[in-house]
């Protein structure tokens, strides 16, 4: 599709960059063969860890070091059936990453079969287990999809988008950095990645069609530039808000939960991590088009006549701004503004959520039908399981007792450093952002492990478990660490190398960020007391 030659083709036409018009990325040698034996090696080590396996550490979990949902379920099932449970628990854990990340069945099944296994091994109750599809994350998720939608109808956020890059993107500078702001923008107001992409992906390539990138053998560097710096901004922007992904909000009810109050609120959030991620956001633009992809004299101008013009017709298309349009408008900023302020006036953000949805779906008021939403209820069914994961490993506190074990065996005392908890932690939460498939696992997985270390070690819950927290959306490393980064591969306009080179950079100098942020800002808003001084 991105050669010139094709006949037909009109590197300039939005429409030939449709989602359904990309082409699906083909699986690797090395991938095909894991989702091959993904399946087999899956049920092996359930069947290994369930029915063969001796843990000793699981065999000797001292009830006193239990909490929460873990210590309710061990009084109320006993010491055998309790580590029975925590054996299935490893089990399913085990062999559920290992469905993952080969894709040997897809996501959303391995997720319904993680809630059936929950069930019929006894870990959580069937009502605990089936209660997560109604988890407020979840709630959340459906209704800013609903909120996405009045976006994509009305054409409000393509308007925005245009009319940005119009009025800004006169140079290649310009562009740069008016998508920028169209990012943190759109990530204010919608909290699923994906959806962004689509709406920014036809722009952004016909921006680059203009600057000569066309993908394949036209590539250049202001083609990788634009659409591996798009993926950082859409990542990191979601970062910078408390709702701007299923992820963040879920890390901060973790830590809620944990604390034993109501809610982690956005204006928590925002002071430290905006900052922080609109820091890293333009050093991704210093790296990439100054040190990696450094752009050529030619590639600083537009290489097609009149391209922007083009992107004037489309503007043009749209007509004078719609009274729907105005309508969207205001439902995001009302809902925006309830969500900067839940602190004040007490409301959580999924309840503000749901205020804006209803409103948006009421007849006469709103803006769009129920027909108008598109809703994936297939990654829906993916966070499903993934928060039965999360609620079985809650009950059973596994992931506490495996970081005693852990830290018993490597001869980590109490004597260690915080500073040499806090590098472990993060370093390892951005590490596993290479393998993984879903910062919501890794949410579930690794917040929930900070918390037991800070728990273990005396420490607040907020020092270890919030720097770890904010770290959930570096997915941008490899084609296959997230939808947006799959879906941004197969516009050819960078390889895998180029996607490495710049992601694993980023994620280095993310890992130093958090460092720096350790010891100045979240030591200035009281969540650490600094690293090394």
């Amino acid at each position: 599709m991105n050669d010139q030659a094709t006949v037909g083709y009109d590197p300039m036409d939005m429409n030939n960059y449709k989602i359904e018009k990309l082409p699906k990325m083909q699986k690797s040698g090395f991938e095909r063969l894991l989702q091959r034996l993904g399946g087999p090696l899956a049920v092996a080590v359930f069947a290994l860890i369930y029915w063969v396996g001796d843990f000793s550490f699981l065999a000797s979990i001292d009830p006193e070091t239990l909490t929460g949902a873990a210590a309710k379920r061990f009084a109320e099932l006993g010491e055998a059936s309790f580590t029975r449970i925590n054996y299935a628990m490893l089990a399913i854990f085990a062999a559920s990453i290992i469905l993952w990340i080969s894709e040997a069945i897809p996501n959303y099944l391995t997720s319904l079969i993680v809630i059936l296994a929950i069930v019929l091994t006894g870990v959580t109750t069937d009502k605990t287990a089936y209660a997560q599809l109604g988890h407020p994350v979840m709630w959340l998720n459906i209704l800013s999809f609903v909120l996405a939608s009045m976006l994509v109808k009305t054409q409000a956020a393509k308007r925005f988008a245009l009319w940005f890059v119009l009025r800004f993107g006169r140079s290649a500078s310009g562009v740069f950095f008016s998508f920028i702001v169209i990012n943190v923008v759109l990530s204010a107001f919608i909290s699923a990645t994906t959806a962004k992409a689509a709406i920014l992906l036809p722009i952004f390539m016909v921006v680059a069609a203009i600057y000569g990138a066309t993908g394949g053998e036209n590539r250049n560097n202001f083609g990788r530039n634009l659409v591996l710096q798009n993926l950082l901004q859409i990542n990191l922007g979601a970062n910078a808000f408390l709702t701007g992904s299923g992820a963040t909000l879920l890390a901060g009810s973790l830590i809620a939960g944990a604390m034993g109050w109501g809610g982690f609120s956005y204006q928590d959030w925002f002071a430290a991590a905006f900052p922080m991620n609109m820091a890293l956001i333009l050093i991704g633009w210093f790296v990439g088009t100054k040190l990696i992809f450094p752009l050529r004299p030619e590639e600083r101008r537009p290489q097609i006549e009149g391209g922007m013009e083009r992107l004037r017709e489309e503007l043009h298309k749209l007509g004078k701004v719609k009274p729907e349009e105005y309508r969207a408008i205001a439902i995001f900023v009302a809902v925006l503004i309830l969500w900067a302020t839940d602190k004040q006036h007490g409301i959580n953000q999924t309840a503000v959520a749901f205020m804006g949805a209803v409103v948006a779906l009421m007849p006469k008021i709103g803006v769009v039908k129920w027909n108008d939403v598109d809703i994936p209820w297939h990654l829906l069914l993916f966070s499903a399981g993934a928060y039965t994961l999360g609620a079985g490993l809650d009950a059973t506190g596994l992931p506490g007792t495996m970081v005693n074990a852990a830290f018993d065996s490597l001869g980590i005392t109490a004597e260690t450093p915080y500073w040499a908890l806090y590098l472990l932690l993060t370093g390892t939460m951005l590490a596993s952002a290479l393998i993984f498939q879903s910062k919501t696992m890794q949410t579930l997985i690794f917040v929930p492990i900070a918390i037991g270390v800070a728990q273990r070690f005396g420490y607040p819950i907020l020092s270890l478990a919030f720097p770890v927290a904010m770290l959930v959306g570096h997915v941008y490393v490899l084609p296959f660490n997230s939808k947006p980064a799959a879906l941004l591969y197969t516009t050819n306009q960078y390889s895998w190398s180029d996607t490495f080179r710049f992601g694993i950079t980023m994620m280095t100098i993310a890992w130093g960020m958090i460092i720096l942020w350790g010891e100045t800002v979240l030591r200035w808003l009281g969540y650490t007391e600094g690293l090394f001084f």
